[in-house]
């Protein structure tokens, strides 16, 4: 499913919590080294992914070195890379200003008020905490390519070296106004790991596809590769059972935003952007969206009356068809 129609939905709700303030997009990404024991051990590593990039924007917002302020952030899971390859990372949208102690607002303007070094290294800290706290417990399990850490010193050797290397987290450019932001939380919350239009060719033993070459300054080549290994990679990314990949927290958490948004709303003395899909039903949204009538006839012209309670599912009156 492309998910375009329920993409469009939660996009259009959001717009009820963005503010005209600077927001900025920050990666958490974790050596690869760690992928098979991440991947063994999904739903586990997944959570501390959220834990510790979420706990490293709160606790160095909160400082006043920093900025002394409670903001708000959206934190979506990844697990592709361009080619399908296995890479988790956290996509992270961020309010840049926040409520202080006295309930003001307070924000650096178009700067990340965050240094990104130690954004990197509280984030490693944190993780690699979590991790570790998991293994002595007894509570990781080791698969496939994970199987040598099952070895007490392999895996202390393992946690040594990733504490060793220099995490890379980033932040990309602040968005340029309130709706560049809702435009790009559909293009990160409901992607998969591969889009219908990248898929160049199938034949009965190959897909070819295209992706991106981030040694060669990101062009986009041709990749080639069997059936079986396609799918494979595919289902890599299906994410666990009832797992939530979207996150919200601070300002944009369900128990705070709705007094605290309008706080800060009101501080900034900004508009509130209405939802334009509240209350429509889906033969209206769809309309509203992509100038498109299902309850018409395409033959007759006749109305074609949805009797489905699945919004995605309309079942016409079998005599109103032509």
């Amino acid at each position: 499913m492309c998910q375009e129609f329920p993409k469009e939905k939660w996009v259009d709700a959001r717009r009820e919590d963005v503010l005209d303030a600077p927001y900025f997009h920050v990666v958490f990404t974790v050596p690869e080294e760690l992928n098979p024991v991440i991947y063994s051990n999904q739903k586990l590593l997944y959570n501390a992914l959220y834990h510790a990039s979420s706990d490293t924007l709160q606790e160095l917002a909160s400082d006043s070195k920093y900025l002394g302020a409670d903001i708000g952030y959206i934190c979506i899971l990844h697990t592709w890379g361009s080619e399908m390859n296995f890479h988790p990372h956290i996509h992270a949208v961020v309010l840049g200003g926040g409520l202080d102690p006295g309930n003001h607002w307070k924000d650096n303007g178009e700067d990340f008020f965050l240094p990104i070094r130690v954004v990197s290294r509280l984030f490693r800290g944190k993780y690699l905490a979590e991790l570790k706290q998991l293994w002595e417990n007894g509570k990781l399990e080791f698969h496939g390519t994970a199987e040598p850490y099952r070895n007490h010193y392999v895996f202390k050797e393992l946690l040594d070296s990733c504490y060793d290397k220099e995490w890379v987290p980033y932040c990309k450019k602040p968005f340029d106004g309130a709706e560049s932001v809702i435009r790009y939380l559909g293009k990160y919350t409901h992607r998969i790991a591969i889009s219908n239009y990248r898929i160049k060719s199938v034949t009965d033993s190959s897909v070819t596809f295209t992706a991106k070459d981030y040694k060669n300054q990101g062009q986009w080549k041709e990749v080639s590769i069997s059936g079986e290994e396609f799918l494979r990679r595919f289902l890599m990314h299906v994410p666990p059972k009832r797992f939530v990949r979207i996150r919200h927290y601070g300002l944009l958490s369900s128990r705070n935003k709705r007094s605290k948004i309008t706080l800060c709303r009101n501080l900034l003395g900004c508009k509130k952007y209405l939802s334009r899909l509240k209350d429509l039903d889906a033969p209206a949204i769809i309309r509203l969206l992509y100038n498109k009538d299902v309850c018409k006839c395409s033959s007759c012209g006749g109305r074609i009356i949805p009797i489905s309670a699945d919004p995605s599912l309309f079942r016409p009156e079998p005599h109103l068809l032509c």
